[in-house]
């Protein structure tokens, strides 16, 4: 069956674009005479175009793993989860250019590593702890990292969305296997990857800090954010009269994966969270004081969305197979993962200046409305059932 995109679904994204312009408009207008604009305007770049290439490159992720794991019953939703993951060439631009800008300006007090003065032993802003990290953190290595990470997640993408739609043609098994190595392969380099990226991009924000679970916990946030943009999406096809062959069994497989991932990050919010506070340790605990004292409210009350909604909501079976549930829970889940993004790059670039305004909830429905737009003419560019998958006969018959 092909997906053809609607004109009510043009409208809603132009809306939510057209209002996200205005609003990012007239934040720039109140923002223009703040001592910290141009700092304030970066960090909510890298905010939401770290947050939408993440969703992309988690359902990446997730492809992957159904193919290195040969799982039967995702054959029917597999387009839906290439269509998120098409986001992530538009969502690889945006990060490159938003990171490049804010290398260009020596990094716009967002990277503190990136301005020379904090390793010039001259200047009064020497850095003694920059200096001992600057044979890692330096423009030339960080931007070769962040090319092999870019160009190889690009160069899977690509490689996994040609062989799907050849497998179309063509049909057998041998493109199956092929999936299924490369897939082995990527999640390899992905275990690397999805780590030193976070401590490149995120982590060395907060240059003076360091924690061992970073890398994974900014893993689980991306990946549950991913898993809710599949369902959500899942759920809208089916409404819209798509997917004839996905019932409530895959629904409530997704949802299960949407409700585990969501414990695997909570598990990670506290494991870091408590293993600091209790070892009380000043070096350590700055992180965290940092983002109590400023977004106490907004920090503590994201990690309780994040863990309780999921726990308290999708426990049973029949709130993961319920429509409205999932869509409620998903669209609370999805904002409460985006405010993580935002605490975790605004603490560290801004500080006590930084605040949700109209900027901020203005370039988020910006770059909603684009992302929802591209991911849905990506469903136009190909049939919705993969008619070749060898496993689509049991996705199928998937029951639970």
């Amino acid at each position: 069956m092909e997906f053809t995109l609607s004109k009510k679904a043009k409208n809603f994204t132009l809306a939510l674009m057209g209002s996200g312009l205005l609003l990012t408009v007239i934040g720039l207008v109140m923002s223009m005479g703040d001592h910290h604009f141009k700092t304030k305007l970066l960090t909510n770049g890298l905010i939401n175009s770290f947050f939408f290439f993440g969703i992309a490159l988690g359902a990446l992720f997730f492809l992957a793993l159904q193919y290195a794991t040969e799982t039967g019953w995702y054959a029917s939703v597999k387009r839906v989860i290439e269509a998120v993951a098409g986001f992530l060439p538009y969502g690889t631009g945006l990060l490159a250019i938003v990171l490049l800008v804010i290398t260009l300006m020596d990094g716009a007090h967002i990277y503190q590593w990136m301005d020379p003065s904090t390793t010039d032993p001259s200047s009064h802003h020497f850095d003694k702890i920059i200096e001992g990290k600057s044979a890692y953190l330096n423009k030339v290595f960080f931007w070769i990292r962040t090319i092999i990470y870019l160009a190889a997640y690009l160069v899977f993408w690509r490689g996994f969305r040609n062989r799907s739609l050849e497998e179309d043609r063509i049909g057998g098994t041998e493109i199956h296997f092929k999936n299924y190595k490369k897939a082995a392969l990527f999640l390899v380099v992905f275990a690397v990857f999805s780590s030193t990226s976070a401590w490149d991009w995120l982590m060395s924000i907060d240059v003076h800090w360091f924690s061992t679970l970073y890398g994974w916990y900014v893993f689980s946030g991306i990946w549950v954010s991913a898993m809710v943009v599949i369902v959500l999406l899942t759920l809208y096809l089916k409404k819209m009269g798509y997917l004839p062959n996905v019932n409530d069994s895959h629904i409530h497989d997704l949802g299960k994966w949407a409700f585990a991932i969501s414990f695997l990050w909570s598990y990670l919010w506290f494991s870091q969270f408590m293993l600091i506070w209790y070892s009380n340790i000043g070096e350590e605990v700055v992180y965290y004081m940092m983002r109590i004292e400023n977004f106490k409210a907004l920090y503590f009350g994201m990690f309780l969305v994040n863990f309780a909604f999921p726990m308290l909501i999708l426990m049973s079976r029949d709130a993961k197979r319920n429509v409205g549930i999932l869509t409620f829970v998903g669209v609370v889940i999805l904002a409460g993962h985006w405010v993580d993004v935002y605490i975790m790059i605004s603490a560290g670039s801004l500080g006590a200046n930084a605040h949700i305004g109209a900027l901020e909830i203005g370039l988020v429905l910006l770059i909603t409305g684009a992302f929802i737009r591209i991911i849905l003419m990506n469903l136009t560019k190909a049939p919705l059932t993969p008619v070749h998958h060898p496993f689509l006969d049991e996705s199928v018959h998937h029951e639970i």
